[in-house]
């Protein structure tokens, strides 16, 4: 069965959490077309309906006890289709132009975890709590997001008898996301309309369809290229990713897909014969279009099956750490980023981006800047930097950088 109640946890089953994340995402979409403000900040849609849903479901558990659950390995599906998407998107002149900004962008983003490590820490000693706490409210829940924090916190309860340190990591990943989702949009706004900032040409949007897109028609083998361009990226992307780790190197499977879709996409030239009889679809419609489904479904699936009852206890020192790293983030994403990527339009949506890597998640992010480019106007630069920032080399800084601060704070 799809629904299962059992010892007082309500279960819904793979295909029912699809058909609830894209309900989810229609109701975000509803709310955003009713209040201008939310358009206004570009609040991305899933964030409307995703929260809306989680406080739902928490309502549901305050007076009923009854908890709710989704399996969410379609979720995590939908992920790896998204990424790949920017793979099969990214031509070779924009990573060449997109050196120097990513190389500055991750000099940024390296300097920030270390001042986001020392910022939990230094709330958390105003607690009287030890430095792990500091590091679950630092670059380990927040830069490093659910998928760290679960993997660090068992670590961290065995070495330090921190018994409710997973607890600690979910509750700040959770609330570190929310507000990611919620700060990219304003920062950019309030950047574009000071500096008066506009893109320097149109752009196709990564992200799903600008209005002349929506006009044109996609058929049916359109989108079935696509799909079948993207299957063929996971299937190099899952090969490339099981050679990896035979040299002990764990990457997300979404990384690798990601480079198969690069690869693939600046390897075929336009005039290859394919069996489908067209042109490699990069940039295409049929791609902008499955990218964003997949980002929005999966951002909604994720936050729609967020458990915020299960945070209360912790809420105090939290809060306390949160508010300052959201200070933090805000100063370092107008005062460091913005000036430093350029002072210009991609540098803008950079920042809308860099909101979701300092608090969320890579999604996020994407988010962000998708919500961001839906409204102001594209920028490939920034969908080719920020996903290889905050996909790829945050999780190799993160292994490093965390063991340093456990043992020397």
């Amino acid at each position: 069965m799809g629904l299962v109640l059992s010892d007082g946890v309500l279960h819904f089953n793979g295909f029912f959490a699809v058909t609830i994340g894209i309900m989810v995402l229609f109701i975000g979409r509803r709310l955003n077309n009713a209040f201008a403000p939310l358009r206004e900040f570009s609040i991305p849609e899933p964030v409307t309906g995703g929260i809306l849903f989680s406080l739902i479901i928490a309502l549901v558990y305050s007076t009923t006890s009854i908890e709710i659950e989704f399996d969410l390995a379609a979720r995590d599906l939908l992920l790896v289709y998204f990424f790949t998407t920017i793979g099969i998107n990214a031509s070779l002149s924009d990573l060449v132009k997109g050196g120097k900004p990513l190389i500055i962008l991750l000099g940024i983003t390296i300097a920030y975890m270390i001042l986001q490590n020392l910022t939990g820490i230094s709330v958390a000693k105003l607690f009287d709590l030890d430095t792990p706490v500091g590091l679950l409210g630092g670059s380990v829940s927040l830069i490093g997001g659910h998928g760290t924090a679960i993997a660090w916190a068992p670590r961290i309860a065995e070495d330090f008898g921190l018994s409710n340190a997973m607890e600690i990591g979910i509750a700040s990943a959770t609330f570190g996301l929310i507000l990611a989702s919620l700060m990219g949009g304003p920062i950019a706004k309030f950047l574009v309309t000071r500096h008066q900032l506009k893109p320097k040409e149109h752009e196709q949007l990564d992200i799903g369809l600008s209005d002349d897109q929506q006009e044109s028609q996609i058929n049916g083998f359109d989108f079935l290229d696509a799909i079948f361009s993207i299957h063929i990226c996971i299937i190099f992307g899952f090969l490339l990713n099981e050679a990896i780790s035979q040299f002990g190197l764990q990457l997300p499977l979404f990384v690798t897909c990601l480079f198969a879709g690069i690869v693939i996409t600046n390897l075929i030239p336009d005039s290859f014969p394919r069996l489908t009889g067209t042109k490699w679809p990069s940039r295409k419609p049929a791609i902008a279009l499955i990218a964003d489904i997949s980002l929005g479904t999966f951002l909604a699936m994720s936050l729609m099956s967020m458990q915020l009852w299960t945070l209360v206890d912790l809420a105090g020192p939290i809060f306390a750490i949160l508010a300052v790293q959201f200070i933090v983030a805000i100063t370092v994403n107008i005062f460091v980023v913005f000036p430093m990527m350029g002072k210009n339009y991609d540098a803008a949506v950079v920042c809308a981006g860099f909101g979701g890597i300092s608090l969320g998640s890579t999604p996020t992010a994407m988010a962000n800047m998708s919500a961001v480019s839906q409204r102001y106007g594209n920028s490939h630069q920034a969908f080719i930097i920020v996903p290889l920032v905050c996909a790829f080399f945050i999780d190799l800084v993160n292994a490093l950088m965390i063991p340093y601060f456990l043992a020397n704070f």
